[in-house]
């Protein structure tokens, strides 16, 4: 029958139609893991009693073997650009910065220079090409922030004054995301002169490309039109179809979907705040499922303004168990720095803020010191990377499915993927509480995994290297000071009948 059809092939239920354009995105713009860094913090030399010194890209380039050998692919660095004096904020979001104190990097802007410059503390372009070359040497990515707003005394302000609204008096109105106040920023007016700023934005974009940058991490795209975002993205794309773009856009779902259907690859998302077994499975049934086809999750476990409850209360294990939950739920995640250390004093109880926030002040940090001293959970990190590269089942999003587990304080899930050595599938469970050894018993969908529901097939824990056999039905004590979770790599080579379904 093949034969006859293909030599006489139906042609009735065939129909033209218009021809559509087929943009195909790299790999990165699925699969990844970022590490953010503040490159002035690296190196920089803070004394009582003496101003605080830079640090530089040339010493923030011997933080990137450490990042390199903890299996990230992505280094994002906020914006490094001169900022502005007006209105500087000061240590702790203080309204009234002192002589030494470094300011905001996102007010961008000052007589030295805009969006196309270098903050002269960092060094100079050349510093910052080296840099870059430096990260490819060690097989990492420069993805720079790209923020749209300017501080008081950027360039923009005197040169183009249309860009900004005026309020009666001929002020410009700063920036507020309520309750959030930003006297330091200016916002854009896009409907005054909305080519002219399309032109400028793919000029400085194509600047920084020029530079070896090909991922930009935009801030707060949802607070300017999606015309704007369709004619930039468009334009880049057309040229340069290997540029990615990661939307930071913690807004309504419509307006994130919104953004990814129009050219954004990835997106912030609200995994942060989703942190029950029900929040979880709810939100990423979501994203696995309705939207999964366009909408590539970013899951981000901090960043300079998150620092979730979650964290500030369940020390080392809860940072442990958002590592996993983040490496393993989603293809693409990142860590802001300082992760690694478990860092979670909170600037106030309520806040989500950091004490001493590094977004106002220079933080520099003793990696040796926390490394001797067994307080940092770099080699989680750099194992669930490792897993992550060795498991095609990780790569993916849509494939997820939750399983029973009689105890809501933990979760299970299993991902499957096709590999070069065959079907490889994955399977998480996670203990939530981050105070208390919980006991389960975790009922697998066994056709989800591909098995028959008698069938019991050895499985690897990437995390302690132990071996199990794990059936229908399987017992699990995961203790959060000890091992919060069990990243299992099922092998079912050759499945056993009746085998221990113990953990």
């Amino acid at each position: 029958m093949d034969a006859v059809l293909a030599r006489h092939p139906l042609r009735e239920p065939l129909t033209s139609s218009a021809e559509f354009p087929l943009r195909v995105d790299r790999e990165r713009a699925l699969f990844g893991a970022w590490y953010e860094f503040f490159p002035r913090s690296e190196g920089a030399v803070v004394r009582e009693g003496a101003p605080p010194v830079s640090g530089t890209f040339r010493t923030a380039a011997g933080r990137l073997p450490a990042i390199a050998d903890m299996g990230f692919d992505i280094v994002y660095l906020p914006p490094i650009h001169p900022i502005g004096a007006t209105f500087r904020k000061g240590p702790n979001n203080s309204l009234s910065a002192g002589p030494d104190d470094v300011g905001v990097p996102w007010a961008i802007g000052s007589p030295e220079g805009g969006h196309d410059a270098v903050h002269p503390d960092l060094g100079t372009l050349d510093d910052f090409d080296a840099f870059v070359a430096e990260a490819a040497r060690l097989g990492l990515e420069v993805a720079l922030d790209f923020a749209l707003q300017c501080s008081p005394d950027h360039p923009w302000v005197e040169k183009h004054p249309d860009w900004f609204a005026h309020r009666a008096d001929g002020t410009i109105a700063y920036a507020e995301n309520p309750p959030k106040k930003y006297q330091d920023i200016y916002p854009l007016a896009f409907d005054r002169d909305l080519p002219g700023l399309v032109a400028e934005t793919v000029r400085l974009l194509r600047f920084w490309m020029g530079h070896g940058v090909r991922v930009f991490r935009v801030d707060n795209p949802h607070t300017k039109p999606v015309v704007f975002w369709e004619e930039v993205l468009a334009e880049i794309h057309r040229t340069d179809p290997d540029v990615l773009f990661l939307a930071e856009a913690f807004t309504r779902p419509a307006m994130l979907r919104t953004l990814a259907a129009i050219g954004f690859h990835q997106s912030y998302t609200y995994f942060t705040w989703r942190n029950t077994k029900q929040e979880l499975t709810e939100y990423l049934e979501e994203l696995a499922g309705e939207t999964g086809h366009y909408l590539r999750p970013n899951f981000f476990v901090n960043t300079p303004d998150i620092l979730h409850a979650y964290l500030q209360e369940g020390g080392r294990p809860a940072f442990a168990a958002r590592a996993v939950l983040a490496a393993t739920l989603s293809p693409t995640w990142g860590v802001y720095s300082g992760f690694e250390l478990c860092e979670n004093t909170p600037a106030r109880p309520g806040s989500e803020e950091y004490l001493d926030s590094e977004k106002y002040q220079l933080r520099p940090r003793d990696w040796a010191a926390a490394e001797r001293a067994g307080t940092t959970i770099a080699p989680l990190i750099g194992t669930l990377n490792r897993v992550r590269r060795a498991n095609p089942a990780l790569a993916t999003l849509r494939d997820l499915h939750f399983h029973d587990v009689d105890n809501d304080s933990v979760i299970a899930y299993s991902k499957s993927a096709a590999g070069t050595g065959g079907s490889n599938t994955v399977l998480v469970v996670v203990n939530l509480d981050p105070h208390h050894t919980q006991e389960a018993t975790v009922s697998l969908n066994m056709p989800q995994l591909g098995l028959q529901w008698h069938e019991s097939v050895p499985v690897s824990d990437e995390l302690t290297g132990e071996t199990y056999h794990w059936g229908r039905t399987n017992y699990v004590r995961l203790d959060p000071a000890q091992a919060p979770a069990h990243v299992l790599v099922l092998r079912p080579s050759s499945p056993l009948i009746g085998g221990s379904p113990t953990s």
